[in-house]
């Protein structure tokens, strides 16, 4: 009996995502379910402060999943049902939120994060109590472009943000710690930080199938960051062990189906109008890619890897989860 219940949730939660979006007529959804360039400066690994995860809270949701038409209020909404931003935020807190910037598109292309969801997830970080909160990403074209392009600067900065650019000499050698990932060039702005919000976009990725919340880490990193493809589960697993979260809110808002992660085209992005948060990096991976792409476990070596690290589990139909419908 409890298999059956548990597949049921399982087939709910995916079928949820699956028809989500425009068309889509779900309602009554308030319902729990149970059970480069210059050599970095050298930095002692000591230095860098590991793990921003909170307490576990046993009332409140392990993953939340938000559906309506304002990409904002979807993100304030989905922090609320998380317990709200005084949860993850403490005042004084330094915050980062880290979007997915990679890419010079603009935000109708689904390549990068939604600008007004990083936008909201400021103003909640603020209002919270942060003393300040940061908003970066290494991108792989011209940063100053895909941070103008993707609107997140000019959105985030007008939420209180403090919006960094990648700048070559402010990348230190850090040793992560991690079974492929030994010392390695971090962006500066990743390191001594209280809290990280983890703001990855939901899109299709011609080697790993797809790129979620784990794959998005590697925009912390410099030097040649296409030598990790080689073992690329390996390395976001060591990533994610690494950093370990505040939280993760997956932009399912607009998805890019195909052709990934760079894209460029609009026959390629679906409207889903979905936002996903998680206490759980492992959990929202998995449900995300299996509720999108089809994708199981078995396909994604990363997700039984880092459950195996303790970082989380893949059984996302296990999570408290609770679903909300914006009119």
């Amino acid at each position: 009996m409890d298999a059956e219940k548990t597949l049921n949730r399982r087939e709910a939660l995916i079928k949820l995502l699956r028809v989500a979006g425009v068309g889509a007529g779900a309602a009554g959804l308030g319902f729990w379910l149970n059970a480069r360039s210059q050599r970095p400066e050298v930095a002692l690994a000591m230095s860098a402060k590991r793990g921003h995860t909170v307490p576990a809270n046993t009332s409140l949701p392990e993953m939340a999943i938000v559906q309506g038409d304002d990409a904002a209020l979807l993100a304030r909404q989905a922090i609320e049902e998380m317990g709200g931003a005084r949860r993850f935020v403490g005042r004084g807190d330094i915050v980062l939120v880290k979007p997915n910037i990679g890419w010079d598109r603009t935000p109708k292309k689904a390549s990068n994060t939604n600008p007004d969801v990083v936008a909201e997830i400021v103003r909640q970080c603020l209002d919270a109590g942060a003393k300040k909160v940061v908003v970066t990403d290494v991108s792989c074209n011209e940063p100053r472009r895909c941070f103008q392009r993707s609107g997140i600067a000019e959105a985030a900065q007008r939420a209180g943000a403090e919006v960094t650019l990648p700048d070559p000499s402010k990348f230190k050698e850090v040793d992560l710690g991690g079974e492929v990932l030994r010392v390695w060039p971090v962006f500066e702005p990743f390191l001594n930080v209280d809290k990280v919000v983890n703001v990855p976009i939901a899109k299709h990725h011609g080697l790993t199938g797809c790129t979620l919340g784990m794959k998005n880490w590697y925009g912390m990193l410099g030097g040649q960051r296409n030598q990790l493809h080689q073992k690329i589960h390996e390395s976001l697993v060591d990533l994610a062990d690494f950093v370990r979260p505040t939280l993760t809110i997956t932009d399912c808002y607009r998805v890019l189906l195909r052709n990934g992660p760079t894209g460029g085209n609009l026959e390629d992005v679906l409207l889903k109008k979905t936002l996903v948060a998680s206490t759980d990096p492992v959990a929202i991976d998995a449900y995300v890619a299996k509720a999108v792409w089809n994708l199981e476990v078995d396909e994604l070596p990363y997700l039984k890897l880092a459950a195996k690290r303790g970082l989380g589990t893949f059984d996302f139909e296990k999570l408290r989860t609770k679903v909300k419908q914006l009119s």
